[in-house]
């Protein structure tokens, strides 16, 4: 049992700012409602599921609960997704709608920030749900990894495990029960993403497997049962009918223009919206000429029952199709006929809708709800009649910790916020909480009408609470497949909360549980957000820096910092080593005094005498438990902040290289850790702006390299570029990272001319393993100072090279590699350099970018060859 809360009165205005409803003055009675425990274990609250705050959005939610019909969009990546579609669907015709995305984008670039590979695809899974809160829909994803750009969709189910994909794509389909699923992309192969055509075949092999009880049964035994939608439909965009002529009687046709009962915005500029949350790939500034206007989509059949009106003909979208049901949708008529009656919703009145007849009607139909057979569709319409019945009440709770993180084991002091703004009588009766969980507590309670309250209570956190991590990024997957241990997280979006609450009211006789998670209140610059506080290791480990090289036999220091959580931490750091691997001291004992503080320990490691990547470990033991994990934070205003606690791992690099450029300036472009990999080559690292692209400031370096994407974020590059030419001529070397051919600042990508071929799949190779033609094996960027050979592109991760030049003067440039995916003509642009002067000038399509943090030691070779040119 938690301590007797103390509870004092909160002024008006002080609850979350979204709730927007008037506060009346604390009653002394109030505070003996308040029970000795509070914490407890809810359901999480999805995107687009959140209470409205006024009278507009009661009435969309009620018209919304009024409806039945449910559809869920297919498609293969963040930003795929039709959002003016879901928009029109979820807020104008108020079905449930959901977006299914094979992958979180892990394999993409990011625009805004340094986060490639896991940590960008937790930052697109977000993006995609700050999406849906904008346009109502629902996200769900599949285990599948994005592992870059695919040409071949066989490729795509071959690598990701097309049963295991195919099987989540089965349990999302039985667990939202869609009436139809609309695919994004055609199953025919094309020029298209090998990733888009695999979601549309997966598609189309779940809809015909879903309602089968032999397909899966494993997820008939955990509970699901079979679920056959009527359609799957292909989006074909917003083409329309053609003008003067006769529509295709096999395409469907669909207006999903209209304006937004509770805005006043448009479904196009809602979409837009949506689509801007993609900021980590360049949608920040995304907007749509004529989005206010009519737009119409095209369907075609796939398979199922043919549709000649609408999406959903032969669909009973109403409370009809559920076994005792039809009674609903005339109580819900009569409730929004008699909210609306003489009170306009335009008139622009606070929400306190104890003021209306509301409450009783919703009771009223609370209570048929509860006697229907429980299926997901009934589940998640109760979860919404309790929102708008929350919502009318005037009933806001929020759960909040002084800090932001807690320790397993610690003590915790929570404050709980209560309000109830309306006059219907509402009763607090008790909690459920997570030392006992599932136990309900109750103690008779007076009226908490017209007051806010608050309360402190002493808690601990539980001292087996996992570490706050995505539960598809907690163990180790495959290259193309995340690995999850318990089946009912697949397809979910994100974590369940891991510090819930839920409580327990009375209303009307009935009993109404308000959900809600443990939170801390940070301060942004447009006023506070509400994070879900995150459970942390007492101390948290990083190897400074992440990747380090090695002779064969060689030995070098290995530094890990340390970081303390709390106060006295104390124990001992130790390296966990591969065969073959040696350290010195074998451990090293740590005491930390102040919460924050930071020092770091170093081992003389020495490396085997085998040559590859080899993963070092570290552990600290604290109090008898051992903790691994670093600590890496997202924090983007644009999305809610994400704790990233993976086991922290050191790329060790066992290889033979030779450098002969000490000297390196590095320009960055839209950001990657090359730097930081040519700082373990045995270089000094100069970063450099445009201004400081002059030969007489770059006269000491041996050589420059210009970041990924360069050409296309950086203003300063392009006026300053004939500086660096300069130097180059003079004598220097200048190695330019790959760029995309759009939104590129200058045509000119070096001193002489070549263009990036705008088809973007065609200059690619995408298969890691592609073999690897010597154009010019005499060629010093093959010879010197280290002889590279065809072992030196074994290993590589993801592809071989991107956005490659299509065209270049071939009398100025020196193609020195060939290299194609599979059945293509080779391409020969991968890797160009050009004498210019007295000195050379590099552009690579290589993904150095990629190969170089991930520790593969024929790139180090090989981009050690690059920046000695010359030397």
């Amino acid at each position: 049992m938690h301590p007797m809360p103390k509870v004092e009165r909160v002024v008006p205005n002080a609850l979350d700012r979204c709730a927007r409803r008037k506060t009346k003055r604390v009653r002394d009675n109030a505070f003996r409602l308040l029970l000795p425990g509070l914490l407890a274990v809810a359901a999480p609250v999805r995107a687009g599921d959140t209470v409205p705050t006024s009278p507009a959005g009661v009435l969309q939610e009620l018209r919304s609960f009024r409806e039945t019909g449910t559809v869920l969009y297919v498609a293969a990546h963040p930003d795929d997704e039709n959002t003016q579609l879901i928009t029109y669907l979820s807020r104008g015709r108020g079905y449930r709608t959901a977006y299914l995305s094979m992958t979180r984008g892990d394999g993409g670039q990011n625009e805004i920030g340094p986060e490639f590979g896991e940590k960008l695809g937790v930052a697109r899974t977000q993006e995609l749900l700050a999406a849906r809160r904008q346009d109502g829909g629902r996200q769900f994803f599949t285990r599948a990894l994005d592992y870059g750009f695919s040409k071949d969709y066989r490729e795509a189910l071959d690598l990701w495990g097309h049963q295991q994909v195919l099987a989540d794509v089965v349990r999302v389909i039985r667990t939202y029960r869609p009436d139809v699923v609309i695919a994004r992309f055609s199953p025919e192969p094309s020029t298209t993403h090998g990733h888009h055509t695999a979601s549309a075949v997966l598609a189309i092999e779940a809809f015909k497997l879903a309602g089968d009880p032999k397909a899966f049964p494993e997820q008939l035994a955990q509970g699901l049962t079979p679920w056959q939608p009527k359609r799957i439909l292909q989006n074909g965009g917003g083409g329309g009918r053609p003008a003067g002529g006769t529509a295709d009687s096999s395409v469907l046709h669909v207006e999903v223009g209209g304006t937004d009962a509770v805005t006043g915005e448009s479904f196009g500029a809602i979409a837009v919206h949506s689509r801007a949350m993609h900021k980590t790939q360049g949608f920040g500034g995304f907007s749509a000429a004529g989005s206010s206007g009519p737009r119409q989509e095209s369907f075609t059949l796939l398979g199922g029952e043919p549709a000649t009106n609408d999406i959903l003909d032969g669909v009973d979208t109403t409370w009809a199709r559920v076994p005792g049901g039809a009674e609903i949708t005339s109580l819900v008529d009569a409730a929004i006929a008699q909210f609306t009656a003489g009170d306009p919703i335009a008139n622009g009145r606070e929400l306190v809708a104890s003021e209306t007849k509301l409450v009783p009607a919703l009771l009223e139909i609370r209570k048929k709800l509860a006697a229907l057979p429980t299926d997901p569709l009934v589940s998640d319409k109760r979860a919404q009649l309790d929102r708008i019945l929350q919502a009318c009440l005037g009933l806001t709770v929020r759960t909040t910790l002084a800090q932001a993180e807690v320790v397993p084991g610690e003590p915790m002091n929570v404050r709980a916020n209560i309000q109830v703004s309306g006059t219907f009588p509402v009763k607090w009766i008790g909690h459920r909480d997570w030392e006992k969980p599932g136990v309900s507590l109750t103690q008779p309670g007076n009226s908490l009408n017209g007051t806010q309250v608050a309360a402190d209570y002493l808690t601990k956190a539980p001292a087996d609470l996992p570490l706050t991590q995505p539960y598809w990024l907690k163990e180790p997957g495959t290259a193309g497949l995340f690995r999850v241990d318990d089946p009912t997280l697949i397809g979910r979006a994100e974590n369940p909360p891991a510090l819930a609450v839920d409580y327990l009211f009375e209303v009307g006789g009935q009993t109404l549980v308000v959900a809600d998670e443990l939170t801390h209140v940070t301060k942004t610059a447009n006023g506070e957000r509400l994070d879900p506080v995150d459970v942390i290791a007492p101390v948290s480990l990083r190897f400074v820096p992440e990747v380090q090289l090695f002779a064969p036999n060689g030995s070098r220091p290995v530094v890990v910092e340390i970081s303390a959580a709390r106060a006295e931490a104390a124990g001992r750091v130790t390296l966990d080593l591969p065969a073959g691997w040696k350290a010195a001291p074998a451990s090293q004992p740590f005491h930390f005094t102040k919460d924050g503080e930071t020092a770091r320990f170093a081992f003389d490691v020495t490396a085997s005498a085998q040559t590859g990547t080899a993963n070092l470990g570290v552990h600290a033991e604290v109090n008898g438990a051992n903790w691994k994990t670093q600590r890496y934070v997202i924090d983007y205003a644009h999305i809610p902040r994400q704790l990233l606690q993976s086991t922290e791992r050191l790329r060790a690099v066992t290889l033979d290289l030779k450098v002969g450029a000490r000297r390196v300036g590095y320009l960055p472009g839209s950001g990657d850790a090359v730097a930081d990999c040519l700082a373990q080559m045995g270089c000094t690292v100069t970063m450099l702006t445009g201004a400081d692209l002059t030969p007489e400031k770059l006269s000491d370096l041996d050589a420059v390299v210009i970041g990924v994407r360069a050409f296309n974020v950086r203003t300063d590059l392009a006026d300053h570029l004939p500086g660096l030419l300069a130097y180059v001529e003079a004598g220097g070397t200048v190695i330019a990272q790959y760029n995309w051919p759009r939104g590129l600042k200058t045509p000119n990508l070096g001193p002489y001319p070549l263009t990036i071929g705008n088809d973007l799949p065609r200059y690619r190779v995408t298969d890691e393993n592609a073999p690897v033609t010597f154009l010019a094996p005499d060629h010093p960027a093959l010879t010197m100072p280290n002889r590279i050979g065809p072992a030196d592109f074994a290993g590589w991760v993801q592809e071989r090279g991107a956005y490659f030049p299509a065209t270049w003067d071939e009398e100025r440039y020196t193609a020195v590699l060939a290299m194609n995916d599979p059945g293509e003509a080779p391409l020969k642009g991968s890797l160009l350099v050009a004498r210019h002067g007295k000195g050379w000038y590099v552009y690579t399509g290589l993904v150095f970018f990629r190969e170089l943090p991930a520790g593969v030691p024929g790139a180090y070779r090989l981009f050690a060859n690059l920046v000695s040119l010359g030397k």
